[in-house]
């Protein structure tokens, strides 16, 4: 019987870590995750070798439960790297997080989980890459995780943003080319140890990651790629604010007060069809604050916030979501919107925790593919960041390295 088991251990380990290589969403008491590095406020941290990581999230059961976080390297693909956590961690994981409180003068009861690192037991990440946190509970089940990269800057990114080249999207994508100068860096056989992955306002989801240089000049590698590098363009994220939870503010038409605070949101119509129109935008992230309060963070209400669209199309087996950072771009049942035969709309009620918020809706085809500009529509005018991430495997190494990363945006875009 014992050999069967180590047997069956052997069999099922790939699987389980495999399974863990993809994010974890958190459970519906888990509220609020908040996951920045350095100057970085996206919920995707990109830090260099010896920056600062912090996590923060609410539990809405407010009973004090105990969680523990581990930190695994992984491959340019999400695979888990032959490192050992001696070679990558300078300390041990695995530890309790010992900073938390409870909620002050609100009236949702959570606790407030807040974890920073470095710190006592985890004294430093030592190998760049990608990386993940994963949450867990006294019993030790996966809760959440969350992914992060560490880079290690030894070659530059220079990242330029474009109009699409071809006639059918010009008017709808955006294309980012980039040059990655090697400096004092000697790239071996780059179009198969150097890889790269280009985001659109932190959203993994969307990542492009096959693309190899086109040509090399020098110490240049030349990316000048048109729809193999495009972007669906999208448009400027609607938003609103709620950090005065008894006064209605941007974006929020009427409140009441029930056992908590109920936000409901103007309706909003179909985009795609109307002329393009700047408004300033955070790029789908969210901040939490609370209008008076000393600390946001343990004071800021839980509001249940009524989203609601006209959509007049045929769905035909499709599905519509709020979309944003707010939930890791997640697409789940919470935060789809179902048709309210009595109002006309589609409508879905999500609980959000006082702050300013950035949302788009998303389409879903049966195929699970998603289609952001199907609704708001894509303007090649639309402000959006960009990062261009680069790893290297030499030869004999052992890991992914992460060596460099360059950033553009789009309201510098050109034409040429």
């Amino acid at each position: 019987m014992r050999i069967l088991l180590i047997y069956f251990i052997t069999l099922i380990s790939p699987w389980l870590l495999s399974s863990q290589t993809d994010e974890i969403p958190e459970p519906y008491y888990i509220k609020s995750v908040q996951f920045q590095g350095g100057t970085n406020q996206a919920q995707l941290p990109i830090i260099r070798l010896g920056g600062r990581l912090a996590l923060s999230f609410d539990d809405l059961r407010a009973d004090e439960a105990d969680y523990y976080y581990r930190i695994t390297h992984y491959n340019f693909d999400w695979t888990p790297s032959d490192l050992s956590k001696g070679e990558y961690l300078d300390g041990f994981d695995d530890v309790r997080i010992e900073q938390y409180v409870n909620s002050f003068n609100s009236l949702q009861l959570y606790a407030h989980y807040q974890l920073a690192f470095p710190n006592r037991e985890t004294r430093a990440i030592k190998k760049s890459g990608n990386y993940m946190i994963h949450i867990y509970n006294d019993d030790g089940a996966l809760v959440f995780s969350r992914k992060f990269m560490v880079i290690e800057d030894q070659v530059t990114v220079g990242v330029a943003i474009k109009r699409s080249r071809d006639l059918a999207f010009s008017d709808t994508k955006q294309t980012v080319q980039f040059t990655i100068y090697s400096n004092d860096k000697l790239l071996i056989n780059p179009d198969r140890s150097v890889k790269t992955m280009v985001l659109q306002n932190s959203n993994l989801k969307t990542a492009i990651t096959d693309l190899k240089p086109q040509y090399t000049l020098g110490q240049e590698l030349i990316y000048r790629y048109d729809q193999s590098a495009a972007f669906w363009a999208g448009n400027e994220f609607l938003n609103f604010d709620s950090k005065e939870a008894r006064v209605a503010n941007v974006g929020i038409r009427r409140i009441e007060l029930n056992d908590l605070f109920e936000h409901y949101l103007y309706t909003q119509n179909p985009r795609k069809d109307r002329p393009y129109t700047y408004s300033p935008d955070i790029n789908g992230n969210f901040v939490v604050r609370a209008l008076g309060a000393e600390n946001s963070q343990i004071e800021a209400e839980y509001i249940f916030t009524h989203f609601a669209l006209r959509y007049n199309e045929a769905l035909d087996g499709q599905k519509i979501y709020v979309y944003g950072n707010f939930n890791n771009y997640d697409l789940n049942e919470a935060n789809e919107l179902l048709y309210n035969a009595d109002s006309g709309l589609y409508e879905t009620i999500l609980l959000l925790k006082q702050g300013f918020y950035n949302y788009n809706f998303a389409l879903e085809a049966k195929d699970g593919t998603i289609n952001i500009g199907a609704i708001d529509g894509n303007y090649w005018q639309t402000e959006n960041q960009y990062s261009v991430l680069v790893y290297y495997r030499g030869p004999g190494d052992r890991y992914d390295q992460l060596i460099g990363l360059g950033q553009g945006n789009s309201n510098t875009i050109t034409t040429n």
